[in-house]
C-alpha cells in the first residue's frame, strides 16, 4: 500500500458532518479490498468485517470517523452573499479570505469576505458567525438555482507535501486514522488473529459522536479502539499537553478508558519495539471512545491517536511515520503471537 497516496486521496474527499455519504461510499470501496462483509447502520455508518468469524473469539472494533468540520448554508442575502454557520469546531479566527466550496446541486466556489485593513479602525476582531459571508460572484437569483439552505460548505484546499514525511491539508482529522486502519489490515492479511475484527467508519463525530453511539449499540463489541487524532506540539503550546510529530501513536490513559487495554497496547508496543507516546486525559476523551465505553453494559475501550498540528483548520499537519507506527501497533495488538 502506498500510504502517502492513500492519505492524500482520503483527505481530499468531501464529507462534512451529516453529509458523509459520498465520502463513505468511496472509503467503503477501498475497504472492500480487505473486508468481504459489511453492513450500513443508521445514517451512512459503514461497518466493515475483516477475516473469518470465530465464535470463540472476542469482537474488537477499530473505529475512525469519516466526517470533517465545515459549514452549513443558513441564508442568501439580496446582494448575493451566502451566510453560513458552523458544523463542528471551526476556528473563526482563520475564516476571512479563505477559499471554500458550497456543495449544492453543483459545486460552487467562493471566498469568505475579508474587510481590508484600510477600512477598519485598526483593530481586527474575530468574526461572529452572523458576520461570516461567502462571495461567489453570483446574484441571489443565480445562486438559488444551484444551492439551498442546509447545503454544506468545505474549505477549497488540496493535500500538499511538506519536507520529509509530512503532509498538510484539511480533513486529516480523521482521514489519517482511516488510513492507519487500512494499513493495519494490509499488514494482517493472511495472519492468525486474536480477535474477530470489525472496522466502524462512523459519521457525525464532530457533532457529538452520534454515529459511534449508534454503532456501539448495534455492533456490541467486547473491545473498542478509537483511532483518531490528537494535538501535536507546535510553537507556543504546552509540551506537557501535546504529542510530538514523528514519535509514534499516542496511547490514551484516562479514568473513562480501560486501563487494561491501555496497558496491553503499551506492552505490545514495547515488546515489538514500536515507538509510542502517552496521552493523559483527566476525564472524557472527546472522541468516539466516549460512546463505546458506556454502551450497553460497557465496552473495554481505549484511544490510539495520531499527532496532528493545526486541528480543525485547512492546514492540518501530520507525519506519515506516525500513521505507519499506528498501523504497526494495531496490527501487532490484533495478530496472534
Amino acid at each position: 500500500m502506498d500510504i502517502k497516496e492513500t492519505v492524500i486521496r482520503l483527505s481530499e474527499l468531501k464529507g462534512t458532518s451529516g453529509n458523509e455519504l459520498s465520502a463513505a461510499q468511496e472509503i467503503h470501496g477501498i475497504f472492500s479490498k480487505y473486508c468481504d462483509r459489511y453492513e450500513i447502520i443508521g445514517t451512512d455508518n459503514y461497518v466493515e468485517y475483516f477475516g473469518e468469524h470465530d465464535e470463540n473469539k472476542k469482537l474488537l472494533v477499530l473505529d475512525a470517523h469519516i466526517d470533517e468540520v465545515g459549514m452549513i448554508v443558513t441564508y442568501i442575502t439580496d446582494e448575493g452573499f451566502v451566510k453560513v454557520s458552523n458544523l463542528g469546531g471551526i476556528d473563526r479566527r482563520l475564516l476571512p479570505a479563505q477559499p471554500v466550496i458550497i456543495h449544492g446541486k453543483k459545486d460552487i466556489k467562493g471566498v469568505i469576505c475579508s474587510v481590508p485593513p484600510h477600512l477598519t479602525s485598526g483593530g481586527t476582531e474575530v468574526l461572529a458567525w452572523d458576520d461570516v459571508s461567502i462571495d461567489t460572484g453570483m446574484t441571489k437569483d443565480e445562486l438559488e438555482k444551484y444551492i439551498s439552505l442546509g447545503d454544506s460548505v468545505t474549505y477549497d484546499v488540496k493535500c500538499r507535501e511538506l519536507i520529509g514525511n509530512r503532509l498538510t491539508g484539511a480533513s486529516l482529522d480523521d482521514r489519517c486514522g482511516i488510513a492507519s486502519i487500512l494499513l493495519a489490515l494490509d499488514k494482517l492479511k493472511g495472519k492468525k488473529l486474536k480477535y474477530n475484527v470489525a472496522v466502524v467508519l462512523a459519521t457525525q463525530e464532530e457533532l457529538g459522536e452520534r454515529g459511534a453511539k449508534i454503532c456501539a449499540y448495534a455492533v456490541n463489541p467486547d473491545i473498542a479502539i478509537a483511532v483518531d487524532v490528537s494535538f501535536a506540539h507546535a510553537i507556543g503550546e504546552d509540551e506537557r499537553k501535546c504529542g510530538k510529530l514523528g514519535k509514534g501513536a499516542m496511547i490514551g490513559i484516562s479514568p473513562s478508558l480501560s486501563r487494561e487495554i491501555s496497558e496491553n497496547l503499551k506492552y505490545t508496543a514495547e515488546k515489538n519495539n514500536i515507538p509510542y507516546q502517552i496521552e493523559v486525559m483527566e476525564g472524557l476523551t472527546s472522541t468516539n471512545a466516549d460512546r463505546y465505553s458506556v454502551s450497553r453494559n460497557g465496552v473495554k475501550t481505549c484511544t490510539v491517536s495520531i499527532p496532528l498540528r493545526n486541528m480543525h483548520t485547512p492546514v492540518e499537519v501530520i507525519d506519515l511515520k506516525d500513521i505507519e507506527l499506528t498501523a504497526e501497533l494495531l496490527a501487532d495488538f490484533i495478530k496472534e503471537d
